[in-house]
């Protein structure tokens, strides 16, 4: 088997990943439909609504988090994931009873997406960390980008598949795919074997909450990862919104237009997330290297001007970004102690997805005062200075020393001091 595909040799997670692509397709197409929902059916086109629900649906990751990760370092994590998996599938089902038999209303849409991220913020840092109950430690990065490439393959298919339905039918199928599709996560997971999984320690006694934040405080080299993370969520990682605007009101396109945005994209995540599971271990200088490519690529897609342009400029965004991703979640996961990696993960997940119910907002807002380019606009310039900062703080530190050497492929060495080392270590 192809060094690619390397954590699908183990059986539960094999079980595991193909539940996960049934019900990613279905998210996916929920998130169309929840986004056409809003935008054509309860509003005129409101941006600010749709930032609204966006936030709504991230706020309780940065509000629950610590509580979050304690959760998941405490209790197992299969049955947290049934659990939150569970709740989804019902509330995404009672959307699409309430747009099917028309009586939906905007303030549904809020309550739910609410609830939903409660859910999520749960189910997150258990689902994380999840992957290294199924697969030894020299499999995690593989595992970790595998899944990403499963997100992706459902973002490939899920919005294609939900607007060309939405066109033939209406936005309550969709929404109603959505809410069948997680019976299949619940399946995968009763159908594991138990007994070939490697529980981590269990977390006891009290101030659960308070190591863990301290453990992070401890580790720069984490913090730096999770400032880049902040930044590259908060405001370039808003594609619900900015691919929606840019589509009606930019392009003045239809739902099948604006659904094939989505899967255009995930042609460059999922090869991004592909590309990063051939790596055995996640490098900074891959990160930093997206980064760069994100700020380019999200700047080119902002001035595009056309429809046609603007969906190509959505490929090597898609790559970028989910380089960057993929890469900071395995930098995260591989470094930190196994019975601490619930509460860094809900710490990590809080950063970036946490961000959000700040940056949609105010993305929506951009949106209307200043148009639909200036939504991804505002990405590219945040990243961009996030990097020259990141320059500057790498070049002040006595323990980092940069490279470059120009006369072979670029490259560049960053040390940076792990606590649990004796001397600084080297990342390339």
């Amino acid at each position: 088997m192809s060094p690619t595909f390397a954590s699908l040799k183990v059986r539960n997670y094999r079980i595991y990943a193909s539940g996960s692509i049934v019900s990613n397709v279905g998210t996916w197409m929920g998130r169309v439909g929840q986004d056409w929902l809003v935008l054509t059916q309860l509003t005129d086109h409101s941006s600010s609504s749709l930032g609204l629900v966006t936030g709504l649906q991230f706020l309780p990751f940065l509000i629950l988090a610590p509580f979050t990760g304690m959760i998941a370092d405490r209790f197992p994590k299969r049955r947290i994931m049934f659990v939150t998996q569970s709740f989804l599938g019902l509330s995404a089902l009672s959307l699409a009873v309430l747009t099917l038999t028309g009586h939906v209303q905007l303030w549904h849409v809020f309550l739910i997406a609410f609830l939903q991220g409660v859910a999520t913020a749960v189910d997150n840092p258990a689902r994380q960390t999840f992957v290294s109950e199924m697969v030894p430690r020299d499999r995690l990065a593989n595992a970790v980008a595998l899944n990403s490439a499963s997100f992706n393959a459902g973002r490939l298919i899920g919005p294609g598949v939900a607007g060309l339905l939405i066109a033939a039918t209406s936005t309550g199928w969709a929404l109603l795919v959505n809410g069948l599709s997680f019976g299949f996560v619940l399946l995968s997971l009763l159908r594991l074997n138990t007994r070939e999984l490697a529980p981590s320690p269990r977390a006891r006694g009290k101030g659960q909450i308070r190591q863990g934040v301290a453990y992070v405080r401890s580790r720069p080299d984490i913090m730096l990862i999770m400032g880049l993370v902040f930044v590259l969520g908060t405001f370039g990682m808003n594609f619900q919104i900015t691919t929606a605007l840019m589509a009606t009101q930019q392009f003045h396109q239809g739902p099948t237009e604006y659904g094939l945005l989505g899967s255009v994209m995930a042609i460059g995540s999922l090869a991004g997330a592909l590309l990063a599971a051939r790596r055995k271990m996640p490098r900074l200088r891959v990160l930093l290297v997206a980064l760069v490519g994100f700020t380019v690529a999200s700047g080119l897609s902002a001035i595009a001007p056309n429809y046609e342009l603007f969906a190509l400029a959505l490929i090597p965004t898609g790559l970028a970004s989910l380089t960057a991703l993929t890469t900071a979640n395995a930098m995260v996961q591989t470094s930190v102690d196994a019975q601490m990696r619930g509460r860094v993960m809900a710490l990590y997940m809080a950063i970036f997805m946490g961000g959000t119910p700040l940056g949609a907002p105010l993305i929506g807002w951009i949106g209307e005062v200043f148009g639909a380019r200036w939504t991804i606009g505002i990405g590219t310039v945040a990243v961009g200075l996030s990097l020259v900062a990141v320059a500057v703080l790498l070049a002040k530190r006595e323990n980092v020393q940069v490279t470059y050497e120009s006369h072979r492929r670029p490259r560049f060495s960053v040390r940076v001091e792990s606590p649990t080392e004796p001397a600084p270590q080297a990342v390339r």
